[in-house]
């Protein structure tokens, strides 16, 4: 039974990392694909250490390679950084507070299949103000249920592993 508890609780916190994290599908319903504005497309988006690419593409026709500022700018596909292509449905996790720059190779570049992105660290969370309760009351926030489900999981986790 502990082992059992032990496992779900390696299992629950995987979850909770992972839920935390971002995952956003480059281009949208689009995907990775030619004609699409990725610029436009990331500039309506905050990328942060942790979270997730998903380049949904057809890996016959298309590549996602992580390349260098200077490729990026002058689609030159040789000497990239990581070849992110595997099945067309791939995901690439940023790790770094830094910008990164993906390219289609082929020449697929030249027709826009390109994305920058700058990455930060995630913000802080900040403590709200102390207000009166009438001011509270007309700005309050909805509940956070996930993070309430989150918390108590997390503690029914424990308390059956330390209950073994």
């Amino acid at each position: 039974m502990r082992t059992e508890g032990v496992i779900l609780l390696t299992m629950l916190l995987g979850m909770i990392k992972w839920a935390a994290s971002g995952l956003d599908k480059v281009g949208g319903k689009y995907g990775w694909t030619q004609n699409v504005n990725y610029t436009d497309w990331a500039v309506h988006r905050h990328f942060y250490v942790g979270d997730w690419l998903y380049y949904v593409f057809d890996k016959h026709l298309y590549s996602v390679l992580e390349v260098n500022q200077t490729n990026y700018e002058q689609c030159i596909d040789r000497d990239f950084i990581t070849n992110i292509t595997r099945g067309g449905r791939d995901v690439y996790q940023l790790t770094q507070a830094r910008p990164y720059y993906f390219i289609s190779s082929g020449g697929y570049c030249f027709h826009g299949m390109k994305l920058a992105i700058n990455v930060e660290q995630q913000p802080l969370p900040t403590s709200p103000a102390p207000s009166s309760f009438s001011s509270a009351k007309i700005n309050a926030s909805p509940p956070q249920i996930g993070k309430h489900f989150i918390t108590a999981a997390v503690v029914f986790v424990v308390t059956l592993v330390c209950s073994c």
